[in-house]
């Protein structure tokens, strides 16, 4: 009499799912290792290498500056009127600065630009990747002695990275600037306070992690798409998608745990 058939949901298969699992964010992390080695040997921005670096920072930046600076501009505003009505409502004009410089400096504008980053960029790179990949041309650098991730992928990644941290950084000022402006208006006779409200706000403990993440997510969606290329496995786009939302998620949960609690 013949066995029948195995379960899909058998404990044989849960453990191959999560072994493959296992194995592919191994080579996630590998390939990210790679990447950070490579960008940090001054090799990698001499010559072609730094012309070819240059028009990845330059295209990603031309891609993403002008149209997430309006939006965030807008989407600023609102949210900073709110909390400044809200707070002058309740009497608690003295924590409007700390509720905003929390919530969106530094809370959402990170996530934001990240994504931003991500949709409008980094997803692009992992397509052109995959494209150059079928056609051949991963091969024939191989056979020419070089390595396609240093040549192809570490551009778009540094591109990439460079974006997010502009788009952070230029938000991050704007949304200071607005917030001035709708707490005290044209008058530079508080910007002694204001300036002393946000330094308090911002101490040591707290920009370090600030910084700590926007490098995180910078990482997180510049290298985990590009990674697609190099996974032959199919959905792959779809993949990095996950995985992409899955780093963010544990950035942004270490970031928390680090500012409150």
């Amino acid at each position: 009499m013949a066995a029948p058939p195995r379960s899909p949901s058998s404990p044989a298969s849960g453990l191959r799912r999560i072994w493959r699992a296992w194995a592919h964010w191994g080579a996630l992390l590998r390939l990210t290792g790679r990447v950070l080695a490579w960008a940090c040997m001054r090799s990698s921005y001499l010559g072609a290498r730094w012309h070819a670096l240059a028009a990845q920072i330059v295209a990603a930046a031309n891609s993403t500056v002008v149209w997430y600076a309006v939006l965030s501009t807008l989407f600023g505003q609102v949210l900073i009127r709110i909390v400044v009505v809200t707070a002058i409502g309740y009497g608690l004009t003295q924590y409007a600065v700390e509720m905003v410089v929390r919530v969106l400096v530094l809370e959402l504008i990170p996530m934001t630009a990240s994504l931003f980053v991500l949709l409008r960029v980094s997803m692009g790179h992992g397509q052109a990747l995959q494209a150059l990949r079928d056609r051949g041309v991963f091969d024939t650098l191989r056979q020419a002695g070089h390595d396609p991730l240093r040549e192809l992928a570490l551009p778009r990644v540094l591109g990439g990275i460079f974006a997010t941290l502009l788009l952070v950084a230029l938000s991050g000022v704007l949304a200071l600037a607005l917030a001035y402006l709708n707490l005290y208006g044209f008058t530079p006779w508080a910007l002694g306070s204001y300036t002393r409200a946000v330094g308090h706000i911002f101490d040591p403990a707290v920009t370090l992690i600030f910084a700590l993440k926007t490098i995180g997510f910078a990482l997180a969606v510049s290298i985990v798409p590009v990674a697609a290329a190099f996974d032959p496995a199919p959905h792959s786009e779809v993949r990095a998608l996950v995985r992409t939302a899955a780093v963010l998620l544990v950035v942004e949960l270490l970031s928390l745990i680090g500012n409150y609690y």
